[in-house]
């Protein structure tokens, strides 16, 4: 059967769904794998806390909407942020057909102090270990991003990504322990690293207990070359 035409007889007249965008930001903070949330000003689903996002303006890439929305709802700017999956089942937003691009982001600890904004009544950081009950479906979201960030630490510089500038070897082996759930033996972990000459020696050293520990950088151009499958298979 043929589809209706609009008036202009342009296209098929058909019911449009809304584009939102949903961003799912870690963050390691000591040893816990930490998650950005927001608790919703507004219905629906008001007082849950929520991932930030929202609607994607006409006017707007879906990458701008996405940085975007973290910075009005949580004001954390700068985060490195690359698409996820869509979600898109009917009946996941009561208020119409919405469909999702979820994006996944990371950002070290020292950049992570959120305000909130918008239509956000709070924002904070969540242990991925004991999160509140999730507006819309925001679990299956964050289930997606956790397991997909386990994945891209393996073979990306997703990692490095999640400390600050200069960090120490012990920090940075912290960094991979804390998001693969997995411990790794010293003098291995350190041996793979100064052999896939992904860091360098910044200069200087991290004083407080016990000996001072050397302090390391990202080498430059690491991030288009770095293949941490060679660090962990």
């Amino acid at each position: 059967m043929a589809a209706d035409v609009d008036p202009k007889g342009v296209r098929p007249a058909y019911s449009l769904p809304a584009v939102t965008v949903d961003v799912v930001v870690f963050m390691v903070r000591g040893r816990a794998l930490q998650v950005l949330l927001i608790k919703r000003r507004s219905p629906p689903f008001q007082g849950y806390w929520a991932i930030p996002g929202g609607f994607v303006e006409i006017d707007e890439s879906l990458d701008e909407a996405a940085h975007r929305e973290l910075a009005e709802e949580t004001g954390i700017t700068g985060a490195y942020l690359e698409q996820l999956y869509t979600f898109g089942d009917p009946g996941r937003d009561p208020r119409m057909r919405v469909i999702s691009v979820a994006y996944l982001g990371v950002i070290p600890s020292d950049r992570a102090n959120v305000v909130a904004g918008d239509d956000a009544s709070e924002a904070g950081w969540f242990s991925v270990q004991n999160l509140p009950p999730l507006a819309f479906d925001h679990s299956r979201i964050m289930e997606c991003a956790i397991q997909h960030l386990r994945r891209k630490i393996r073979y990306t510089d997703t990692g490095l990504r999640l400390l600050p500038e200069l960090f120490t070897l012990s920090e940075l082996q912290a960094v991979y322990e804390t998001v693969l759930g997995e411990e790794f033996d010293k003098r291995n972990f350190r041996r793979r690293i100064f052999q896939s000459n992904i860091v360098e020696e910044a200069g200087g050293f991290r004083t407080g207990e016990g000996r001072p520990a050397k302090l390391y950088r990202c080498r430059a151009g690491i991030q288009n070359e770095v293949r941490v499958t060679r660090l962990f298979p």
